[in-house]
């Protein structure tokens, strides 16, 4: 007679929390919420949809496992803002972060939680984004690979977009940083890695990112209106004097470099309405105008080359603004559910 075969403690499944942060993206919820549904039927899990804006359209119907979460603000919480919002009102040993416009893959939940199970010392887990536009009712691809994470799985130094975290983990690192306007992702993902944790993406496709077309002056009015282009200056504002400031100062370097690119010009257009003489401006013209041909040629379209030198030019002026711009106070530390 064989032997019966020796098994080991059964590990106890993974406990799920969603939450999903909308900042006026409703017209992509339907797809968000119906892609978490699909992708987490088989789990227990319990969802928090946190308006950090007054919502401009309907919301989809959601199922009992939601909480709607409409804080009543004089001005939009900040990406991190909301997202620990909504980290303290649902509960789970591991917690799904998808922003309003991401629509998961099934495939991708089920191998991430599989890898929480696995893997129960990670910080994070996350994978490859693949940027898709919706432009005049049709949809066109972007990016194939929008944080260039690349097709294996391997350690990363941050997730955005899309990030599944370890609670606990989240808990010691301190949680999303609710003073940044943008850049949170980035920066906590510095704080993981300081504390040993690591943050790992796997070897495929996690998720679609929806959104309008980009770039576009649309675009470029509503990241200054929302205030996402001050996060850049709010980042390096905070971590003035501190470890990790250069870090920060070297991934700002194309937006710092755009800003350079436009001061002989202001100092050319100067001297003309000083004294009339333009030929100082007609030279400072030429890099900025070499800049937009050499992005014309790269993006095959001369409107795209000028959105592109004006979203980095924007970027540039916003961190300006944001070294002036940051909420005062420290941040709320993260907490355990209540439910």
């Amino acid at each position: 007679m064989r032997p019966a075969p020796v098994c080991g403690p059964a590990v106890p499944p993974v406990k799920l929390g969603v939450v999903v942060p909308c900042y006026r993206q409703e017209r992509f919820l339907p797809r968000t919420v119906a892609a978490i549904e699909r992708a987490l039927a088989a789990h227990e899990w319990r969802g928090a949809l946190v308006l950090a804006a007054p919502a401009s359209e309907p919301l989809p119907a959601l199922s009992p496992r939601w909480t709607v979460i409409s804080p009543p603000v004089t001005r939009p919480l900040t990406p991190g803002a909301a997202r620990m919002l909504g980290f303290a009102a649902c509960a789970g040993d591991w917690v799904l972060f998808p922003d309003a416009d991401v629509e998961i893959e099934s495939t991708w939940a089920a191998a991430a939680i599989a890898t929480a199970e696995r893997m129960p010392a990670l910080g994070g887990v996350g994978g490859r984004i693949e940027e898709w536009c919706l432009d005049r009712g049709r949809e066109r691809p972007g990016s194939h690979d929008m944080y260039r994470v690349g097709e294996s799985e391997r350690a990363v130094g941050y997730l955005a977009t899309l990030a599944f975290y370890r609670r606990d983990a989240l808990i010691a690192a301190g949680g999303y940083e609710p003073r940044l306007n943008s850049e949170e992702d980035f920066e906590l993902g510095m704080r993981l890695t300081r504390i040993g944790l690591e943050l790992r993406s796997l070897g495929m496709r996690a998720a679609r990112h929806w959104s309008g077309p980009r770039p576009s002056f649309s675009e470029l009015g509503r990241r200054w209106q929302s205030g996402l282009c001050f996060g850049q200056g709010q980042v390096l504002r905070l971590y003035l004097g501190r470890p990790g400031f250069g870090t920060l100062l070297r991934r700002q370097g194309l937006y710092i470099a755009a800003l350079a690119m436009w001061l002989p010009v202001a100092a050319g257009l100067a001297a003309f309405i000083a004294g009339g003489d333009s030929r100082p401006l007609r030279a400072s013209l030429v890099i900025p105008l070499f800049a937009a041909a050499l992005m014309s040629v790269r993006k095959r379209s001369l409107r795209l080359g000028v959105l592109s030198l004006l979203t980095w030019t924007q970027l540039g002026m916003g961190l300006v603004v944001g070294l002036f711009r940051v909420p005062a106070g420290a941040p709320e530390p993260a907490r355990e559910a209540r439910c």
